[in-house]
């Protein structure tokens, strides 16, 4: 039987994800403001986030984090004509 997060659970991790969608877009904000092109941050960002989960989790999590951000953009999640966040 698979653990299933509790109401109170899923609202810590939401607030979590909101809090770091915060944290992120204002750090790429400045980066932008400085004059940074979009794909060195980007490439940096996901380098960076890669480098602290395979320090953390191993490397087989951080491929299995990057095989689901793949599927995510071959479904057209990250159009910015259509994001939610």
């Amino acid at each position: 039987m698979q653990d299933v997060p509790s109401d109170v659970e899923s609202r810590i991790l939401e607030e979590m994800r909101l809090c770091a969608i915060e944290s992120h877009d204002e750090a790429w904000a400045e980066g932008r403001f400085a004059g940074i092109d979009v794909e060195i941050l980007a490439e940096t960002a996901i380098a960076t986030a890669l480098c602290a989960l395979q320090d953390e989790a191993g490397e087989e999590a951080a491929s299995d984090m990057l095989n689901r951000m793949r599927d995510r953009l071959t479904a057209g999640e990250f159009d910015s004509t259509a994001r939610h966040h």
